[in-house]
């Protein structure tokens, strides 16, 4: 098990570069399998999630090779269409190969998903869609079975704007025979950046960025080379870390326009933020002020950037009021923080967040991933030496994030036992 050793008490300053973006990524990757062809992927972050999708895409029989930070794919002799359960059930992002594979082979199987306990998610959404496309759906002992003798586009109303049921839609229906409008869709950019790289390929798609994207299957894809967006839930958590230590920092490759939510409750909170083509520069005022946040579907505020801004909100002035919408376990790390001192009240959805509090050093359990995250900056910020277990969460989602954090002045390392 791997833990992280930190001594707080350490100003966040400097430069540094935001990494590709985990949940680009992983959808990017899933739609190299359409094209019998081989695609050149660049700034795919190293993360334990992508590594986990490259073993998937190997055990397909997908051909991989990695050199100099870019990656290969050649999905000409995939041979299986099961995704294997064991590393099915490590992340929940695994179940958008299926909509890859149905797309290519009108054929999958798989197991239901894993990933952090952060609250319901159930698939039912991904279902109901593939059963409106003309698959056949069983799902027994754990399994679910998915077979069509050909997609057919139709109309695809969202209960709810669900991220992944967006992106298995599209995944199922480049291919289909005529045409498919999503009513409700997702608007999140990293689903415009798998349409971009679709697109290259020789998809037909349209609208993505809006409500409504529709799709009118083509014969066939051909094989590119793409560059993977940034990972703004990097660049903002990069942010708060600085901002809650009251210092200075220069993100490159970082997209403001995909970061407004964030950027303007930092404003609120009194940094100083200013953004040019490719950067994104903050300085920390000498005492944050107390905000309220409500987590939105895109373009509101993130939820994966909830526990950050908790996190960071115990050091502001005041009492501030966070609204979490999305998933309702979002708070179990808040345990965690209570151990160092921290002052918060949890009443169902909402955490009230006491600030001026002197954080001391503890032991700590990650929960998962963007929680993990929250009690780095925690312990960043008090005084004394913690130790953060069970940190696997959190190298499902940052590429090097201790070192990062290092090369800005933190004093964090790796301790494995």
């Amino acid at each position: 098990m791997k833990s992280y050793i930190i001594e707080g008490g350490k100003k966040i300053e400097g430069n540094v570069r935001v990494s590709g973006s985990k949940n680009a990524a992983l959808p990017i990757l899933a739609a190299t399998i359409l094209c019998p062809d081989s695609n050149k992927l660049y700034n795919i972050p190293k993360i334990s999630d992508t590594e986990n999708t490259l073993e998937i895409l190997k055990i397909l029989g997908c051909k991989i090779k990695q050199n100099h930070g870019k990656i290969y794919v050649n999905s000409r002799n995939i041979n299986t269409k099961e995704i294997p359960s064991e590393l099915m059930s490590k992340m929940r992002s695994t179940v958008i190969l299926a909509g890859a594979i149905l797309g290519r082979f009108k054929e999958v199987i798989f197991s239901y998903p894993g990933g952090c306990d952060i609250g319901a998610r159930p698939i039912d959404i991904h279902i109901n869609a593939f059963k409106k496309l003309g698959i056949e759906i069983k799902e027994e002992n754990g399994y679910v079975r998915c077979k069509a003798d050909k997609i057919i586009g139709t109309d695809i109303n969202l209960d709810f704007p669900s991220v992944g049921a967006t992106e298995n839609i599209i995944l199922a229906t480049v291919l289909a025979d005529g045409k498919t409008t999503i009513n409700n869709a997702a608007m999140e950019p990293e689903i415009i950046d798998m349409v971009k790289f679709l697109r290259k390929m020789g998809a037909k798609i349209f609208g993505e960025g809006t409500n409504q994207i529709s799709i009118i299957g083509v014969k066939h894809l051909s094989g590119t080379s793409y560059n993977i967006m940034p990972d703004r839930i990097e660049a903002g958590t990069l942010l708060c870390a600085a901002a809650a230590t009251g210092g200075k920092i220069v993100l490159s490759n970082s997209n403001s326009e995909h970061m407004g939510a964030i950027i303007n409750k930092l404003d609120e909170c009194g940094c100083q933020v200013s953004c040019s083509a490719d950067k994104i520069s903050l300085s920390a005022p000498k005492k944050l002020k107390h905000i309220e946040i409500k987590t939105m579907i895109y373009p509101g505020f993130p939820t994966d950037l909830q526990q950050v801004f908790t996190s960071m909100m115990t050091k502001s002035s005041g009492t501030s009021i966070i609204v979490e919408n999305i998933f309702e376990n979002r708070y179990k790390f808040i345990s965690e923080l209570r151990k160092m001192g921290a002052k918060i009240v949890v009443e169902g959805r909402t955490a009230i967040v006491t600030g001026k509090r002197k954080l001391q050093s503890a032991e700590m359990i990650c929960t998962d991933l963007r929680g993990g995250a929250a009690l780095v900056i925690a312990a960043m910020t008090a005084k004394g030496i913690s130790k953060i277990s069970n940190i696997e969460y959190i190298l499902r989602g940052y590429e090097n994030f201790d070192k990062k954090l290092s090369s800005l002045g933190a004093k964090i390392r790796i301790e494995d036992i």
